[in-house]
């Protein structure tokens, strides 16, 4: 199965949601929508900006609509964002976003805390969102969460998986992306489950998100891509974490994984300085390191270089 690398893989930039919103931090408005208008200018084609839930739950994302309508729409790239209910899709509509997506956690417990609903009763709520945003000419991705492992019940069922993937597609998302929630995901198993989604849904609609927390996340994307997958989730700098996942660390960071596929000739159309001074920016935002092992390596080089001259 270690044979369909694809000549490209998109990469699915979600550092201004899912990196931002674990941050404790405040981030203004203005350098979010700095950041992100940044980010527009890597070669990053696909780049999810927020999330329009209740800013109650997270705070670092209350500016929601005043980032959707000040950053600059550059051609070429995708802007998106989350949303949890119809409430949240009117008013990403309203923000003139033109793709959306879903969520929903593999695991009972995981989707309970995490959308105060059942894995049924979350499945039947994406029915006042999915055909609506497909109605206004919106696309809808979806995010299945804990795929790999799960905070509260440990393992989770493959099956479970796979049957949430084929009712997502019946519902009419483009992608489905698979989390590796908490990080605990490793090479063989990411093998196992994709072999399974892949019996119910073609590859090309299959992304993978993960997160870094034991180091394997790398390793997981090289079997993913090895298997024909072309999208792939990161953050920039490795940003992130779940509020409802404990022990959840950074997701894969962008340029790590950028790096990896260039040197294997996969073509990504992002340029690695660009993504560096992006992180460099962010890092001074959030005010701590980022866990990006290619930026460190490039951080200290310059350093290195200027101590030399």
């Amino acid at each position: 199965m270690m044979d369909r690398f694809p000549a490209r893989v998109a990469i699915y930039e979600v550092g201004p949601r899912d990196g931002l919103q674990n941050e404790s931090r405040p981030v203004p408005t203005a350098d979010k929508v700095a950041f992100i208008d940044a980010l527009s200018k890597t070669g990053l084609q696909h780049i999810e900006i927020t999330s329009f839930v209740n800013p109650k739950w997270i705070p670092q994302l209350a500016d929601v609509v005043e980032v959707a309508r000040a950053i600059e729409r550059r051609l070429g790239v995708g802007y998106s964002c989350l949303v949890p209910n119809r409430q949240g899709l009117d008013r990403a509509l309203a923000a003139g976003m033109r793709e959306v997506a879903v969520f929903i956690s593999a695991s009972e417990t995981h989707n309970k805390k995490n959308v105060n609903k059942t894995i049924a009763e979350t499945l039947a709520a994406f029915e006042e969102v999915i055909g609506p945003a497909r109605e206004a000419g919106v696309k809808v991705r979806a995010y299945v969460s804990t795929v790999f492992g799960c905070p509260y019940e440990g393992a989770v069922d493959p099956k479970k998986v796979v049957e949430l993937v084929g009712e997502l597609r019946a519902r009419g998302v483009y992608q489905v992306s698979l989390g590796d929630t908490i990080g605990v995901g490793t090479p063989l198993q990411v093998r196992s489950v994709l072999e399974q989604v892949f019996a119910v849904a073609p590859v090309e609609e299959i992304a993978v998100h993960f997160h870094d927390t034991r180091g394997t996340a790398l390793a997981n994307v090289l079997i993913a891509v090895g298997m024909g997958v072309s999208t792939v989730d990161s953050a920039l700098g490795g940003l992130g974490g779940c509020p409802y996942a404990p022990g959840a660390s950074g997701n894969l960071a962008t340029e790590d994984v950028v790096y990896m596929l260039s040197g294997m000739g996969i073509e990504t159309g992002i340029d690695l300085e660009a993504l560096v001074a992006c992180s460099s920016k962010v890092a001074a935002l959030v005010g701590h390191e980022l866990p990006s092992k290619y930026l460190k390596a490039a951080l200290g080089a310059r350093a290195r270089k200027g101590r030399a001259a």
